[in-house]
C-alpha cells in the first residue's frame, strides 16, 4: 500500500555535498515522524536525523552542523541535505516513516522503510 523510495545518492569527494530525497506514495492518511538512518558494512544501523510532522529536527552528533533534514508534507517527501561530507559518512542511507493509513477497521499506524540509497565519499 505504501512505498518509500530514496534517491540522490552517489559518489562525491570529501568536502562535497549531496541531497537525498525520500518520496512516500500510496494510501496515506498522514505521516507523523520521519527519520534518516545509515548503515555501513560491518556496522550497526545509525540514526542520523529525525523530523516531526511540524518540522522540528534532531541530529546525531556526528552529523550536526553538516546535515539538514526537511520535509514537504504536501508532497509526502523527506529530504536530507548533506554538506561537508567525510569518508566516514559512506553508507547506505535509509528513510523511515510512521504512516497513518485508513483501513477497513479505521485509521492505523504503520512503520515503513525505504530500500536505501548508496552514498560513497572518497578521500
Amino acid at each position: 500500500q505504501v512505498q518509500l523510495v530514496e534517491s540522490g545518492g552517489g559518489l562525491v569527494q570529501a568536502g562535497g555535498s549531496l541531497r537525498l530525497t525520500c518520496a512516500a506514495s500510496g494510501s496515506i492518511f498522514s505521516i507523523n515522524g520521519m527519520d534518516w538512518y545509515r548503515q555501513a558494512p560491518g556496522k550497526q544501523r545509525e540514526l542520523v536525523a529525525t523530523i516531526t510532522s511540524g518540522g522540528n529536527t534532531n541530529y546525531a552528533d556526528s552529523v550536526k552542523g553538516r546535515f539538514t533534514a526537511s520535509r514537504d508534507n504536501a508532497k509526502n517527501t523527506l529530504y536530507l541535505q548533506m554538506n561537508s561530507l567525510k569518508p566516514e559518512d559512506t553508507a547506505v542511507y535509509l528513510c523511515h516513516a510512521e504512516i497513518q493509513q485508513r483501513t477497513e477497521w479505521g485509521i492505523k499506524s504503520y512503520s515503513y522503510w525505504g530500500q536505501g540509497t548508496q552514498v560513497t565519499v572518497s578521500s
